[in-house]
């Protein structure tokens, strides 16, 4: 009788755990194309007052949730597959932190097409254009980041998570203003406090695109980010216009 044990098939259970790991890897990467086209259209339905464009928006936000469950499954299959250590954890659990903050951006961003829709029914205001800038730049960090996330880039990441200041600066700036053209027109104030809504969620976008640059610092570098985070929002100790 022959007593030696057939050898593991290291080589398949290897294959078969990077095909799964291509996997969540391509619901993450969706995530992210459609988080960035949810916050650009968001902004494109509040600035051109297109109820149409915002019920899309609002629609679209299913798919991010019914994405985030599949990386959730996704990532249990994983770690039952090989029950990874080290590096390989923090690959896997770095894209469910991950596709985490794109179901919050993905929120954020179906909440300003549903105050675009109340904007819609008010006399318009004109700083609704002074949305746009925020707009672009946290849709613009959320698309950089992600492509770190393609290519395990730490250099871009740790630019994106510089950015979050110069978001903070440009939303404490709006919001002085929006204050002041409440002063100054308060048959705008209901339109206005709108705009202040959707201007924080903005805001709380580029948070979450931070988030996920710090995230993929610790995947690469096995570290949290030492210096502590620049923050430029100073709307809770603005006292004075």
């Amino acid at each position: 009788m022959d007593d030696k044990i057939n050898p593991i098939p290291t080589r398949h259970i290897v294959t078969a755990y990077d095909e799964q790991l291509g996997i969540l890897h391509g619901y993450v990467r969706e995530m992210g194309r459609l988080a960035v086209a949810q916050i650009n259209d968001a902004i494109t339905a509040m600035i051109g007052r297109d109820p149409d464009l915002a019920g899309r928006v609002m629609a679209r936000d299913e798919a991010l949730d019914t994405l985030e469950r599949q990386v959730e499954a996704q990532t249990v299959r994983l770690l039952a597959l090989r029950q990874p250590v080290a590096n390989d954890l923090r690959v896997v659990i770095a894209g469910m932190r991950i596709s985490s903050n794109l179901e919050r951006i993905g929120d954020f961003a179906a909440n300003i097409a549903k105050r675009s829709l109340t904007l819609d029914t008010l006399p318009e205001v004109a700083l609704s254009a002074s949305m746009q800038p925020i707009g672009r730049a946290v849709a613009d960090m959320l698309s950089q980041v992600m492509e770190a996330y393609d290519q395990d880039d730490i250099e871009s990441a740790l630019a994106v998570r510089a950015r979050d200041e110069e978001v903070d600066r440009a939303y404490t700036a709006l919001f002085r203003e929006l204050l002041t053209y409440m002063m100054e027109s308060p048959q705008r104030i209901t339109a206005c406090t709108h705009l202040l809504f959707a201007a924080k969620n903005l805001e709380r976008i580029g948070d979450h695109a931070t988030n996920i640059a710090e995230t993929l610092c610790f995947r690469i570098q096995g570290q949290q980010v030492q210096e502590e985070r620049i923050k430029g929002d100073a709307t809770a100790s603005l006292t004075e216009l």
